[in-house]
């Protein structure tokens, strides 16, 4: 039997991260848009050249994005709406407006981005589409099939991937004024993707991958199994096309049986997250359908047992007339390579790992071995050697930091007093006004920033001058922050590349790569650190730039900045080794070591960010409570040594919170700010339903984008708090962090916010002096 060997998706961003380079130089004005155009086809050949070259039978094409996949094929299907219908749409203006927003005065446009999503339960970022009930379909761009043909003129067997109807519809939400619901649309929809396959079949493709990754969610089948049915039964009429329908990042579970009855010509598999639907699939998919089997991990570093997962894939080829090899998924969420990580990395941690170069040559080695053993018999002998090397390591464990963990009782979980009695000793101790206004962390990473750090790095910086530049630019940050009539005041974080990349240098058990780059969103790429073994907490990491940072402010709390357990898991390549919740609760005791120092040095705010708490829920509802019980007792863990007086805050992003809203309270912060502007106040819906008596901060202006919101556009979201929130426990602020902006935007977005709060104060003292 012949054995396809192919992945899901390529990383886009290049071995040095060329696509972020070439798309900010066009956003900066320093590159034109046809070299934005030529820059990024040379990267999509390199790209398939590498994975022909490792020997794959097939390369992915459509994988590559300049902003974002979901964006793309909304925008493929003339989902722009109306605001952005002004813009030029045939080029890169609208679409880059959608991404971002557009605010240029000279040309009278002022328009917001879409909303951003976490992709499923990973890092990446989404732009979410939005359906109005008079939305109209049209193939607006061929982006794909260009792209499919410009692969077929350098000679590669090329895959087409396309981000399916359903999916991209149940991934959408419904325009502001509109009633109808995304699916309600999918009729309309049907025609233009026929449209499209059917140019994708007539430019030659053979197959083209379909994604679908709802089917790995809890599914109502009233709906989506007509909805699946409906979109299917028409492309089946596309002549000459083959389909391949491909799901991931967990099992299909309830899904399989539709999914598999579909007309299309293969089911993809990931069965590193899905393993248990394998039996299942063998038994029910019919045997003409091809079964792409995702083996090789796209969402981690770790080398792939090859030997266990051949054993996987025996089963399959013994059991099947056509299979595929695959990734899990696509490798997206991979960095590049490893090339560049020898001489940096020592060379045993090196062995351990595997990047998406090396998961390629992970999928053609299993492809081979199945064909014929003896051709792989190297590979596999060297990957067996690598994997013994990780398990019998003795950097692994540290049995200090285990038996810590296991001997903490339920005391370890919980605050001194219930928060009403803590707030009004916080209270007393802060002396805040009403509408107390904050931002949430970092200010913007200039050039000088960057350059400062680089030359300390590279040595050229002295460790002296490089902490007195640091504290220069921490004594302006503040100093401004005091001026402009902020509150609660924040050291900016210049000393900090990533949220967690800072934390994992100062904290045992972690390696951290010279180019291990993936995108988060946009042109947004992190770096994250690889937890290889047990955590702990050598040092204090904060409290020495936190006292600093507090005594350039005289009369205003200035708030120690911490990254939670959760979100240092969920943003780290995580050990595999064992249980996740484990490694969290190691992370988890380091930051309340932390946590209580901070508060020894006479920090009397100190936030612990978790926006990822909610990327890490499980996308089957049956694993709902198992985690949120750990991902909660793990961030009580790291915030309850303190006394009452110590006000502790966290922070939340871009996620739908609605489901977690319930371990949101159950955290026990005393404060949280929350991303809020680019979701059209769905959180108000969340209070409405759950309550929340704490204080709590909803975002009031979106830092994702450029454009710097009016007094009167945040003054109206947040009027409409006021009415859900009570006075005493409402805070103004921004959505996010402001790094990765500009300091003229920020200063003066700042200021507008600032405004927004004493207009608040003023209206709130007159109404309690009327009453």
């Amino acid at each position: 039997m012949s054995i396809k060997s192919t992945i899901l998706g390529f990383p886009r961003m290049g071995s040095d991260r060329q696509l972020k380079k070439l798309v900010e130089g066009f956003w900066a004005g320093k590159a034109t848009e046809q070299e934005l155009v030529e820059g990024s086809k040379k990267l999509r050949a390199d790209h398939w050249a590498l994975q022909k070259t490792h020997g794959l039978s097939e390369v992915s094409v459509g994988d590559f994005s300049y902003y974002d996949h979901v964006l793309d094929t909304a925008f493929a299907v003339g989902i722009i709406p109306d605001r952005y219908k002004q813009l030029d749409t045939a080029g890169t203006q609208a679409y880059f407006a959608m991404a971002r927003g557009l605010q240029d005065k000279s040309i009278g446009v002022d328009v917001p981005s879409l909303e951003m999503k976490k992709w499923f339960d990973t890092n990446y970022h989404y732009m979410v589409p939005e359906i109005a009930d008079a939305q109209k379909f049209v193939l607006h761009s061929t982006k794909i099939i260009d792209e499919f043909n410009e692969a077929k003129a350098l000679g590669y067997a090329a895959r087409p991937v396309v981000l399916g109807p359903v999916s991209l519809l149940a991934l959408s939400k419904t325009a502001k004024g509109s009633s109808s619901k995304p699916l309600d649309h999918l009729a309309n929809l049907i025609p233009i993707y026929v449209q499209l396959l059917s140019q994708l079949a007539a430019a030659g493709a053979e197959w083209v991958q379909l994604d679908e990754p709802v089917l790995a969610l809890d599914l109502d089948s009233r709906i989506y199994k007509p909805a699946f049915e409906q979109a299917y039964g028409e492309f089946a009429k596309v002549s000459g096309l083959k389909y391949l329908l491909t799901s991931y990042f967990d099992r299909l579970g309830d899904n399989l049986e539709l999914a598999a009855a579909l007309p299309v010509h293969g089911i993809h598999l990931d069965l590193v997250r899905g393993v248990a639907d394998l039996d299942k699939a063998l038994e029910i998919v019919p045997q003409e359908k091809v079964i792409s089997a995702g083996l090789i991990n796209g969402r981690n570093i770790w080398k792939a047992n090859l030997e266990k997962q051949l054993a996987i894939l025996t089963k399959i080829v013994g059991a099947r007339k056509s299979v595929w090899v695959s990734s899990s998924c696509s490798l997206l969420h991979s960095p590049h390579s490893l090339r560049p990580e020898a001489g940096h990395l020592d060379d045993e941690t090196l062995g351990w790992l595997s990047f998406a170069e090396e998961k390629v040559e992970e999928v053609a080695t299993l492809a081979a071995a199945v064909s014929n053993p003896d051709s792989a018999k190297a590979q596999l002998e060297a990957n067996a050697a690598k994997v013994a090397s990780r398990k019998q390591s003795e950097r692994i464990t540290r049995p200090h930091v285990q038996k810590r963990l296991a001997a903490l009782d339920r005391s370890f979980y919980n605050r001194k007093a219930e928060f009403t009695h803590r707030q009004q000793l916080q209270h007393a101790s802060l002396k805040l006004p009403v509408f107390p206004t904050t931002t949430i962390g970092s200010f913007p990473q200039t050039a000088e920033v960057r350059k400062a750090r680089a030359q300390f790095r590279k040595g050229t910086l002295s460790k002296a001058k490089y902490q007195e530049f640091l504290d220069s630019e921490t004594r302006k940050c503040i100093e401004w922050q005091d001026e402009v009539g902020l509150d609660v005041l924040v050291h900016g974080e210049f000393e900090r590349t990533d949220m967690v990349e800072f934390f994992g240098e100062h904290l045992e058990g972690f390696v951290f790569t010279k180019k291990g780059w993936v995108q988060s969103y946009g042109s947004r790429c992190v770096k994250p650190p690889v937890i290889y073994g047990d955590v702990s907490r050598p040092h204090a990491m904060t409290v020495d730039v936190a006292r600093f940072a507090q005594s350039c402010s005289a009369n205003k709390p200035v708030k120690g900045m911490l990254t939670g357990p959760v979100t240092i898991l969920q943003w780290s390549f995580v050990r595999d080794d064992q249980p996740r919740s484990q490694t969290a609760g190691q992370i988890a005791l380091a930051i309340r070591d932390e946590v209580v120092d901070l508060e020894k040095a006479g920090i009397k705010v100190i936030q612990v960010d978790e926006p990822a708490i909610r990327e890490g829920l499980p996308l089957r509802k049956t694993d709902y409570d198992a985690y949120l019980k750990w991902s909660v007792d793990v961030f009580r863990l790291a915030t309850t040594g303190v006394n009452n007086e110590t006000q502790i805050h966290t922070h939340f992003c871009y996620s739908d919170f609605n489901e977690i809203f319930t371990a949101i309270k159950s955290l026990d912060a005393d404060v949280i700010t929350i991303e809020n502007s680019k979701s059209d106040l769905k959180l108000l819906g969340a209070l409405e339903v759950h309550g929340y008596s704490a204080e709590i901060g909803p975002g009031l202006y979106d830092i994702h984008s450029p454009r710097v919101p009016s007094v009167e556009e945040m003054a109206a979201r947040f009027a409409a708090l006021q009415k859900y929130i009570p006075a005493e426990n409402l805070w103004a602020n921004p959505d996010c962090g402001l790094k990765t902006r500009g300091w003229p935007e920020v200063k003066q977005s700042l200021a507008n916010l600032v405004a927004v709060a004493a207009d608040a104060r003023a209206s709130y003292a007159a109404r309690k002096t009327s009453a």
